[in-house]
């Protein structure tokens, strides 16, 4: 999924919200979907990654152009990110 389509599919979602089509729980399941689906399907040189470790890095999804990028980048997120290990997210 591209930015532009990640975009309108949230406009759209926030607008069945506006429109009372959704709640606000369904709508921000709506854009946790979208954001998850840009994440996993984001086109370019970058591929998302996923944490695994204790506290605030478990789960953490970043997107970079190595496991080590990847690494620095959830370190640079997170004030004391403890042990943990960084894989390509699916």
């Amino acid at each position: 999924m591209d930015r532009i389509s990640a975009l309108r599919n949230v406009e759209e979602a926030l607008a069945a919200f506006e429109d009372g089509e959704c709640s606000l729980s369904e709508l921000e399941a709506d854009v946790r979907g979208v954001l998850r689906t840009y994440a996993a399907d984001f086109e370019g040189d970058l591929r998302a990654y996923r944490a695994s470790g204790t506290g605030p890095v478990d789960g953490l999804v970043v997107l970079a152009p190595s496991s080590a990028a990847a690494r620095d980048r959830v370190a640079a997120l997170v004030d004391d990110p403890g042990e943990f290990t960084v894989s390509p997210a699916e």
